[in-house]
């Protein structure tokens, strides 16, 4: 079994040999600004599991004790990394089917947001409910 994924423009393409070992989201606020979101969903995995099928990583060292890895075309945050450890974690978002991993944990709970516990009361639509019509046209014939 192989769980794939990638960055956005499909430059870089990485697969994990076993299904992560644990799921989480992390509020801090290094996890918030390097996804440029409330909350970064990570799933974690030995650093031999992970393999890179296409592309390279460019790496930011975040902090004296870790490292994060992105596509440098697109910018999508791919992975996480505690350089002392031997496991490397990969962005949930960032997999081919993100609803196969399922968090159960948070950390950096002191910097969870105001209204993080409001969201899922927000009115919802799909993507394509608020896009003018020429634009749904003009996606689907991109997607060929």
């Amino acid at each position: 079994m192989s769980i794939t994924g990638g960055c956005q423009c499909g430059a870089v393409r990485y697969e994990l040999a076993r299904a992560p070992r644990r799921a989480s989201i992390c509020h801090c606020r290094m996890c918030q600004r390097a996804t440029g979101s409330y909350f970064a969903p990570l799933a974690n995995v030995e650093s031999s599991d992970f393999k890179l099928l296409e592309g390279t990583l460019a790496i930011h060292r975040s902090s004296p004790l870790a490292e994060r890895g992105f596509c440098r075309d697109c910018g999508s945050p791919l992975t996480f990394h505690y350089t002392d450890l031997a496991d490397i974690s990969v962005t949930i978002g960032s997999l081919d089917a993100p609803d196969a991993v399922v968090p159960d944990k948070q950390f950096g709970a002191e910097s969870t947001t105001a209204h993080w516990h409001l969201l899922h009361t927000l009115p919802a639509s799909t993507t394509e409910d608020d896009m003018p019509v020429e634009w749904r046209e003009r996606m689907k014939a991109e997607r060929r």
